[in-house]
C-alpha cells in the first residue's frame, strides 16, 4: 500500500492506498483502525482483497495526520474529518469498515452521511462508555495514554500487543501490532481515549441503520467480547459473523476469514468481482 497525504482545510490527513485497475474505478473499501493501531495494521488483510481499492487512514492524531482541534472530541468530530477526506478523494460510493474504536467513527459517519455508503462493517466494535458513571468514564479515559506516557512506547507495546490477538498468536502478528503501537502519539491517543470514554455507538445508531450493516467479531476477542458484538447485531437487526481463531484484531489473526466475510458482504453492494480473483 502506498503512503499518501492530503491538505484538508488546514489539516494534514495521511493514509495508505492500494488501487486495483484504473484508479477510482475499482470498488472501494475504506478502513478505519482502532485506538491502539494505525493504517499500517491493514497490510496483511490487503493481501487477501486484490479486487478492491483500499483506503486506510491514519486517524486524526495518528501517524502524521493532524489531530482534531479540541481536546474532547466525539465520534462525530472524527466523522467530520472522514467526510472531508472522502470528499477530497472523490469517493462517491464505498463500504466503510470500522474496527474497534473505528466502529464508533463509522457509526457516526453513517448517521451523518449515509448517501456516500453502500454498506458498513462494524468489526470487533467498541461501543463506548458515555452512559457510564463519571468515575468509570475517567478510568477508561486514563487507562491507555497515561500508561504509554509513563512506560514509553517499547514497554507499553510489549505489554499490550499480545492482548489484542488470540492466545498463542503468531509471533510475527504480535510484532506487527507492537510496531503500530510504537507509532502512537500521546496527544492523539488521549483524544481517542476521551472519545471512547465519553461517547457511545448507540448515540449514532439507535435503531436499524439506513444502509446494509454487518457486525463481525473474533471468537477469542478478549477486549470487545463476541457476546457484546452479537447483542449489537441483534439490536441493529444486522447479520453477525464470528471469525474463528481470532482475537480482538481479528483481521490480523485471521485475515483470510475476515476478507471472506468482507468480500461476501461487499461484493454485491459495490458490484465487485470475487476477491479471490487476481488483478
Amino acid at each position: 500500500m502506498d503512503a499518501k497525504r492530503l491538505q484538508l482545510d488546514g489539516a494534514v490527513q495521511c493514509y495508505l492506498e492500494r488501487s486495483h485497475g484504473a484508479s477510482g474505478k475499482a470498488p472501494t473499501l475504506v478502513l478505519l483502525h482502532g485506538i491502539s493501531s494505525g493504517a499500517g495494521s491493514w497490510a496483511k488483510l490487503a493481501e487477501q482483497l486484490p479486487g478492491y481499492r483500499l483506503l486506510a487512514w491514519d486517524a486524526p492524531g495518528y501517524g502524521d495526520s493532524q489531530p482534531l482541534a479540541g481536546e474532547a472530541p466525539t465520534a462525530a468530530d472524527y466523522a467530520a474529518r472522514l467526510e472531508t477526506w472522502l470528499a477530497a478523494l472523490g469517493i462517491e460510493r464505498c463500504v466503510l469498515v470500522g474496527h474497534s474504536l473505528g466502529a464508533m467513527m463509522a457509526s457516526a459517519y453513517l448517521a451523518a452521511h449515509p448517501g456516500r455508503l453502500a454498506g458498513v462493517v462494524l468489526a470487533d466494535p467498541a461501543q463506548g462508555y458515555g452512559d457510564a458513571e463519571a468515575a468509570k468514564r475517567d478510568e477508561v479515559y486514563r487507562s491507555r495514554w497515561t500508561q504509554l506516557e509513563a512506560q514509553g512506547h517499547a514497554a507499553y507495546a510489549r505489554a499490550r500487543a499480545p492482548r489484542l490477538l488470540r492466545e498463542g498468536a503468531d509471533t510475527t502478528d504480535i510484532a506487527r501490532v507492537e510496531a503500530e503501537m510504537q507509532k502512537l502519539h500521546v496527544a492523539g491517543f488521549a483524544q481517542a481515549g476521551w472519545m471512547l470514554a465519553n461517547d457511545t455507538l448507540a448515540r449514532y445508531l439507535p435503531a436499524t441503520p439506513e444502509v446494509p450493516t454487518l457486525v463481525v467479531c473474533g471468537d477469542e476477542d478478549r477486549i470487545t467480547p463476541p457476546e457484546d458484538a452479537h447483542a449489537l447485531a441483534v439490536r441493529l437487526g444486522a447479520p453477525y459473523g464470528g471469525i474463528p481463531r481470532a482475537g480482538h484484531a481479528s483481521y490480523i489473526d485471521a485475515p483470510e476469514a475476515f476478507a471472506r466475510a468482507l468480500d461476501d458482504f461487499s461484493r454485491s453492494l459495490l458490484g465487485a468481482a470475487d476477491a479471490s480473483e487476481t488483478p
